[in-house]
Order: C-alpha cells, then structure tokens, then sequence
C-alpha cells in the first residue's frame, strides 16, 4: 500500500496532542511497507528531538506513532530503543530458509533400509556399511550417508520419518553367565584359534528344540554357525568335522566352556587327530569365552531369535547356515577389533577405534604373512574373488528372503501339523 502522509502542519508537541485529540484537521493513511514505517518512525523522532523531551512529551511521541504506523507498543519500543542506542533504525529482512537439512527423507528411507536388512547393528557398523557400499560396490546413493557421524545416524534413527519406515520393538531377554575357562588360550595374533558355544532354541512342552554350534576366531573374528537336532555324539561329531573344514586358514586351537557336549572323550579325540589344541573355561573369570557369548547374542540370537523351532528343521537351517549366513557374517558383516592400551598405572584396556572396524574377511587380509595361515587348497585371490560377488546390501538381501522362506516353511508346516 502506497502511504499519503499530510503531517506539514504537526511541527510541535502541542499541535501532536491536539492531532491525538481529534481537533486538529489531518487527513492520513497507515503507512504500508515496513521500510517506509521504519523511516517514519526514525524522521519523527529526530524532527520533535526525542532524546532530548520530558517523559510526558516522549509519551505524546508514542502515541502519534502508534496511530501512524499501526505497531504495537512493545514493537514501537524496540524501534525507538534501537534508535537510542545507534541513532539508527535498520530493517534486515528474515532468511526464508535458515536451516537447510543436510540429510534429506531419501537418505532416512535408506537408512532404515539398510538397517532392516542388517538387523539393526551398531551405528559404527551401519557407517561402515554405508562406506563400503559407496567406495566399494559404486553405490551412489549412499554419498551423503557416508559423511555422517555416528552420534548423527542415531538422530535419525530416532526421526519420525525412520520410525514410519520402520518399527522394530525387541523385549529384555535373560541370557546364561558363562562359567569360564581352565587355560587361556594364547594366539599371539594368529588365526585359528577358534571359541565355541551352544545355542539352545528353546523347549515347548519339553520337547527340546534345534541346537546352533557357534565357532569363532579369537583373532579375525570369522564365525562359522552350524545347526543339529542334538548334541550327542551321532549329531554333533559331523557338525565338528564340517565346522572346522569351512575356515578358510588351518585351527590350532580349540576353546569352549565347561559344556559335556564337548568335554568328552570322542572330542578331545578329534582334536588330537587334528593336532588341535584343546582348552576349557576357568571358573571365576566370566569374560575369558566372552567374545563367542557376544556373538550369540549379536548373531545367533538375531538371526534366528526365541522361539521354539523342532529338532526335526535342523538339516533346513544348516543348509540355511551354510549358503547364506557364514558367508554374510564373513565377508559383508563389519566387526569391531579391540586394540590394547596401557594406561598410566599400568592397567591394560581394551578400546574399539572406528578405523578397525571391518569384515573378517577384511582383518585377515591385514594380517602379515597372512598366505601361510591358509589352507593349502585355498588363496587370497579365491577369497577376494567370492568377497567381490555381490555388495553388502545384497548378501543382506538374500540372506532376509532365505531366512523369511525358511521360517514361513517351520512355522507354517507346524500351525498345520
């Protein structure tokens, strides 16, 4: 609105009074713009001499200016403040568009993507997935996710956008102390020195359900699950034979706890064909077979869950174990690999650097001499060759459709039986 202003006549405080009464005859419109209001308002306050008026003249001001510009009085008294301080009256005209989201809902729908198909690991896991899917496999998409910090992901984990893409609710579940080990084993940064544990998939109406046997390498972390109907002998024996024949580098060492399922004569005989060592659990010290407890808590656990599965699917699901998950865990799976401090009094810790972490089949690589840890028939251009098959968001993939198919096939031949 373009503003006509007849104010010749108003040069005094009294002819400003007599306006505010109504007897002086002055014709006027609002002012329209802001910037024509804000030079109003600072001309009228130099042309009656504002700093210089009693308090009583100051209010006469103040009232014609809120006739004239239509303000508010708290805002006609930041102006008139402003003007005091810097005998100017700027107007700086708001940004539209402040704060830009660096992250937009495409990168979020991604995100809760790959967190589906990876079952939700750690942030520093999903970053490094993210990494490996741009730098390695050429996935453009992930291009600004692979900038993210990991404090970051979780903020967007925790957005609404990824919680319509994704809900996922898991309840407190109670899980077994170990009870320790004997002997240590002491690898010396070498692989082959495996950990081993038993997973029980629970009891219904004490029928006992399958049992997974969970190997894993103290060094390179590279994990080998198989699955029996028992663990006996007749089941387990062969489950043992196939377990230690799927490393791609010779075992010298064999751990696990104080379990009869393999603190038994027929084992330690195996392992002694095999020129393998054989360790068990000390009691009192908890965390000596904690790295393969973890990983049937992260892995096992994860990948199959609670719920009560019959003996009889145990062939089903290793051969389930044996296409699709070994190779997933070993080579498109990121692990954590500890480093070892000491601090000022001594005292030995355990930290867990962003740049270690990587696949198993990764950390084997890094190893010097790594070639002589290799089983005659195997080499690293057979191991990278089989790595470079599929990216890490398709083995992901077709581990989730294997793994839906399976259980559609347990659970519904069950509900019917």
């Amino acid at each position: 609105m373009r503003t006509i202003m007849k104010i010749e006549k108003l040069k005094s405080i009294s002819a400003l009074e007599e306006f505010l009464q109504g007897n002086q005859q002055v014709a006027f419109t609002v002012l329209g713009s802001k910037t024509e209001r804000y030079n109003f308002v600072r001309k009228t306050l130099i042309k009656f001499s504002y700093m210089t008026l009693s308090k009583k003249d100051k209010g006469i001001v103040i009232r014609y200016l809120l006739k004239m510009t239509d303000y508010s009085r708290q805002q006609l008294t930041r102006l008139i403040k402003q003007y005091t301080k810097t005998g100017k009256i700027n107007w700086t005209p708001c940004r539209t568009n402040g704060f830009t989201k660096k992250y937009t809902d495409q990168d979020i729908v991604l995100l809760a993507k790959t967190d589906e198909l990876h079952d939700t690991p750690c942030g520093s896991a999903v970053k490094k997935i993210c990494e490996r899917a741009h730098d390695v496999f050429d996935d453009k998409a992930y291009r600004r996710l692979t900038k993210i910090s990991v404090s970051h992901l979780y903020n967007l984990r925790g957005s609404k956008r990824y919680k319509r893409q994704r809900r996922h609710f898991t309840k407190t579940q109670s899980r077994q102390i170990p009870i320790g080990e004997r002997r240590k084993p002491q690898p010396e940064g070498k692989p082959g020195y495996i950990r081993i544990d038993t997973v029980h998939q629970g009891d219904q109406d004490k029928v006992k359900g399958v049992y997974h046997i969970n190997a894993v390498d103290e060094v390179t972390q590279f994990e080998i699950v198989c699955s029996v109907e028992k663990i006996s002998e007749h089941y387990l024996m062969p489950a043992l034979e196939q377990m230690l024949d799927s490393f791609p580098f010779t075992i010298h060492g064999f751990h696990s706890d104080n379990g009869s399922e393999y603190i038994n004569q027929r084992v330690a005989d195996l392992l002694q064909k095999l020129f393998i060592e054989f360790t068990k659990s000390r009691s009192r010290h908890s965390n000596d077979n904690a790295l393969a407890e973890s990983k049937n808590a992260s892995v096992v656990r994860k990948v199959f869950g609670y719920t009560h599965i019959p003996q009889k699917w145990a062939p089903e699901i290793n051969k389930f174990n044996r296409t699709y998950l070994n190779p997933y865990l070993n080579y498109h799976r990121p692990c954590f690999f500890p480093e070892t401090i000491t601090n000022a009094k001594g005292k030995q810790q355990k930290v867990y650097p962003y740049k270690n972490v990587m696949t198993p089949f990764e950390k084997l690589k890094s190893l010097p001499k790594v070639d002589e840890y290799l089983k005659p028939e195997i080499s690293l251009d057979i191991l990278d060759e089989y790595a470079l098959k599929m990216s890490d968001n398709e083995a992901a993939d077709y581990l989730q459709k294997a793994r839906h198919k399976l259980f559609c096939l347990i659970f519904k031949q069950d509900k019917t039986a």
